[in-house]
């Protein structure tokens, strides 16, 4: 059986919500509509990409697999659909763009060649810079255009921001952990857990904000600038982490397993955009490329 592109938004949609009806109300079809379209990629991939459960579905180890290659090809899509309604080197010169840490490490190397297949006369300099940094070399003029986690700006008086990808934060535990099988868990509950903290992008601060309106704070066990370590620090069963869907990998580099799933509380999304300065507004250069950008994004996040 063929695949569609339409039953991998479908399968998407799923991976991300967590349950039919969700995904049908994001989609905008009937719960039936996606019911049938995975029931028929499942038998088209010939292995079943979802466990079903009381509160919806989870990815197997297959359906997460599976899960990257489909936001590869939706990504791919949008690039090529804006890449043809697009004019040819409409492009060029040097344009700097400022980065913070968190989408230095997981957008940048993919926006880079993107960029540079669909601008091939644009020299794009890339400058990895702190939040606070950032928003000096825009006001400065010393920055074009930056990409950051809006929701950690601060000048809003002086700059100008458009949201291209909003990341849910889920909990990470080990697969055998207690909370994997719990019918909810809240922020309460997590409290009570040991605790692994990422230093990363002045993510300390918001979980202090969304746990502080609570009234709880995080029982930190471990805590680390690195990704990687506390992936592995959450796979190895020496805590639990709160973090997005963007920075998500289900294997720590030990190959060891990870699983995510919502909390019964409200958490905030991580919210990456395009920032620049009000002043001047973006340019000619600046648009195109913001243009760009936001059709490719979320392609290029995995889920």
């Amino acid at each position: 059986m063929q695949i569609t592109l339409r039953q991998f938004e479908y399968f998407l949609a799923l991976a991300e919500t967590g349950q039919v009806s969700k995904a049908a109300l994001r989609c905008n079809v009937s719960q039936s509509s996606v019911t049938i379209a995975l029931r028929n990629l499942e038998q088209s991939v010939g292995t079943p990409l979802f466990v079903r459960h009381a509160k919806g579905l989870h990815l197997t180890d297959a359906g997460e697999r599976f899960a990257r290659h489909a936001q590869n090809v939706t990504g791919a899509f949008a690039r090529a659909m804006e890449d043809m309604r697009a004019e040819p080197d409409e492009l060029s010169g040097c344009l700097r763009l400022g980065v913070t840490e968190t989408i230095s490490a997981y957008l940048m190397p993919a926006v880079i060649a993107a960029v540079g297949q669909r601008f091939p006369n644009l020299r794009l300099e890339v400058v990895e810079r702190d939040r606070a940094e950032v928003e000096q070399g825009l006001l400065a003029g010393k920055l074009d255009l930056a990409l950051a986690i809006v929701s950690n700006l601060t000048r809003f008086d002086k700059l100008q921001y458009d949201t291209m990808l909003k990341s849910p934060r889920r909990l990470w535990t080990h697969p055998d952990h207690p909370f994997q099988h719990a019918d909810k868990v809240r922020l309460a509950d997590v409290a009570r857990a040991d605790y692994v903290m990422l230093d990363m992008d002045e993510h300390i601060e918001t979980v202090g904000k969304y746990w502080g309106r609570q009234g709880l704070h995080p029982r930190v066990r471990f805590q680390s600038r690195s990704p990687e370590a506390v992936r592995s620090l959450v796979a190895l069963q020496q805590g639990v982490t709160i973090l997005s869907d963007l920075v998500y990998r289900p294997w720590s580099l030990e190959g060891r397993r990870i699983l995510r799933r919502d909390l019964s509380d409200e958490v905030p999304t991580m919210d990456i955009g395009g920032v620049w300065r009000k002043r001047g507004g973006l340019g000619k250069g600046g648009e195109a490329l913001m243009g760009f950008l936001h059709a490719s994004i979320k392609g290029l996040a995995h889920v």
